[in-house]
């Protein structure tokens, strides 16, 4: 399915429910085996992300023209769904490496393309995404990393804050300020890792997502030349928004993986467990229960779909369509994983039975990509103006 092709369904395709079994098998087979050694031992598994590509899924809404997998948004949901269902915290970077890719082949000229898109399409390279800094999160249009012209090129300086896979890949896509104040003072630049002035601060010691590293990026006088720059000078802010409408469902699909696995363990485990002489899923509270955790999970989805589809179209609410779920999404996914570790009671507790990691991996999709105060602020613009 290309971009142009989709629109809002209830079913999949044939050939969308092969997309997620395709992923769904690499995430049972190559990701959830080692999930939990990942985790404990902050382990990013670089070959075992590059494997994906593979499979297509570096360059899953990248055109085909451009080398990509040309899949429509609402097929990228179902596979960072599928993949999370291993592990969110490697498909959640792997949805980064994807915006990048797409803001790349969307925004690039031909040169970009051909010099970038190749080894980030392999996974030869690996890229991140640089936006938040120490001092501005979700005021974004506030950032004070600057770039000065120097001749052909722009010096960078400035510090970027929590920047997944810093460190450890290899492109940085970085948002710094060429202008003056606000949203249209901001450019967008391509770093490679081995620029000179460019360095990295710590591993940050985090409650989940310990399988990716997430550190500063640190510009210190780094020269980037004007060819590395993405778009026109004041073009940055829109660049990055447009990658974060994609990246908000997609993280939004990772907390509906993470959910849907607590969930399948959640009912196994009531299946198998007896307490006062009866099986738990004999119990009517407990059958309650599951039936509004899956109920949660599926209008997540279907909230998800619909703003996936909005966004193939270009539609003019496809943004707020993209707040809402988020919002909706990472809240729901994160409360069924809650509510499966509850239902485990002490063994849910217990890391061996993975649904305490898959907790801790869920709670940050609900600051990333956007907190979910700030979804409900762009929805409240799309309804009462921008202004308000």
């Amino acid at each position: 399915m290309t971009e142009g092709d989709a629109a809002p369904q209830f079913e999949l395709s044939a050939a969308q429910q092969a997309i997620f079994e395709m992923a769904r098998g690499f995430a049972d087979t190559r990701l959830a085996p080692r999930a939990l050694e990942w985790d404990e031992r902050k382990i990013f598994p670089i070959e075992v992300i590059r494997e994906t590509a593979a499979l297509g899924m570096a360059g899953i809404y990248v055109r085909e023209s451009s080398g990509g997998t040309g899949l429509s948004r609402l097929d990228a949901t179902l596979i960072f769904e599928a993949l999370a269902t291993g592990c969110p915290t490697i498909a959640a970077y792997i949805s980064i490496h994807n915006m990048v890719a797409w803001m790349i082949d969307r925004y690039g000229d031909a040169e970009q393309r051909a010099r970038f898109l190749p080894d980030l399409i392999s996974m030869r390279t690996l890229a991140s995404y640089c936006l938040t800094e120490p001092g501005c999160g979700s005021d974004a249009a506030a950032l004070t990393t600057r770039a000065r012209r120097d001749g052909d090129a722009y010096v960078l300086d400035g510090t970027k804050q929590f920047i997944s896979g810093a460190g450890a890949t290899d492109l940085y896509l970085v948002m710094a300020r060429t202008g003056g104040a606000g949203a249209g003072g901001v450019s967008c630049f391509i770093v490679p890792c081995d620029a000179a002035g460019l360095s990295f601060g710590a591993n940050e010691r985090k409650m989940g997502w310990n399988a990716q590293p997430t550190r500063q990026v640190v510009l210190d006088g780094v020269r980037v030349p004007r060819a590395l720059r993405l778009g026109g000078e004041g073009d940055g802010f829109r660049i990055a928004m447009s990658g974060l409408d994609g990246g908000r469902l997609n993280i939004g699909a990772c907390s509906l993986g993470g959910a849907r696995k607590a969930l399948e363990r959640g009912i196994d485990y009531a299946a198998t467990r007896r307490a006062f002489g009866r099986r738990l899923d004999e119990f009517q509270a407990l059958q309650f229960r599951l039936a509004d955790m899956a109920t949660a999970l599926e209008t997540a989805r279907v909230m998800l779909w619909h703003a996936a589809a909005a966004l193939d179209r270009g539609g003019p609410a496809a943004r707020q369509l993209c707040a809402m779920a988020k919002r909706v999404a990472t809240d729901n996914g994160f409360d069924i994983a809650n509510q499966a570790l509850q239902l485990l009671g002490g063994y849910g507790y217990l890391a061996d039975y993975g649904i305490e990691k898959i907790v801790r991996d869920l709670r940050v999709h609900q600051i990333l990509e956007g907190t979910n105060e700030i979804m409900r602020l762009i929805v409240a613009r799309g309804l009462i103006g921008e202004g308000s």
